[in-house]
């Protein structure tokens, strides 16, 4: 299925209106669909899985920014720390000190968002508050990562208020971080929403997205 080039530049001159950024989900869709959306001029785009991006990457045109967004292992992050713009969803500072340990490695500083829970479920990866501040108190002492914001996934779920409130519990744990000094850290980036609820994350405070089936249409 091709890009919907009307819903892109709807959406993204929607965002930009609002300062918000667009991460295209890219996963499971095919290097074709991710050239067309490049030729359209966009050029942040978000994967999921480790193997998937390190197969796609050398195919596509190098000044692609890649965030990584999925759930992900320490024994696989010297794959993508070459090349990854960010890596968000850092959820245990063993992980967050394998990224510094590999960026070091690669002579980078990699930007990372930590990955709050928020959802009302099991499944759903990612730190709680206390957990959060305790990161960011240790984090100093890794020189080749620089956190830069949050990112939480609301929960599968129809009830609006629901999810509001977790966007809600996000920012407010987003702005509790920022009221407080944490050596050199200033958080940034509220990474909330997604083709589904985007709308309402913005309206909670997020200020990027990440969308896909609004773009690439439904996954098979």
């Amino acid at each position: 299925m091709p890009v919907n080039a009307i819903a892109y530049h709807q959406l993204k001159k929607e965002l930009e209106a609002q300062g918000v950024t667009l991460l295209a989900v890219s996963k499971k869709k095919p290097v074709e669909d991710i050239e067309e959306l490049y030729r359209m001029g966009h050029r942040d785009f978000a994967e999921n899985y480790v193997q998937e991006l390190v197969e796609k990457q050398p195919l596509l045109p190098t000044d692609i920014r890649w965030h990584f967004i999925g759930h992900l292992q320490r024994n696989k992050v010297k794959y993508i720390v070459p090349f990854c713009a960010s890596i968000q969803g850092v959820d245990s500072l063993a992980l967050l000190q394998e990224i510094n340990k590999q960026a070091q490695k690669c002579g980078r500083v990699l930007e990372v968002l930590l990955q709050v829970h928020i959802a009302h479920e099991e499944t759903k990866f990612g730190l709680d508050r206390d957990e959060v501040i305790d990161l960011l108190r240790q984090a100093e002492h890794y020189t080749h990562v620089r956190i830069v914001g949050l990112m939480g996934m609301a929960s599968f779920t129809e009830d609006q208020e629901q999810i509001k409130a977790e966007f809600t519990a996000l920012r407010s744990i987003f702005d509790q971080c920022n009221s407080q000094q944490y050596g050199q850290i200033r958080l940034h980036t509220l990474s909330m929403g997604m083709s589904g609820d985007y709308p309402m994350a913005i309206s909670c405070g997020s200020n990027m997205v990440r969308v896909g089936s609004l773009l690439f249409g439904a996954r098979s």
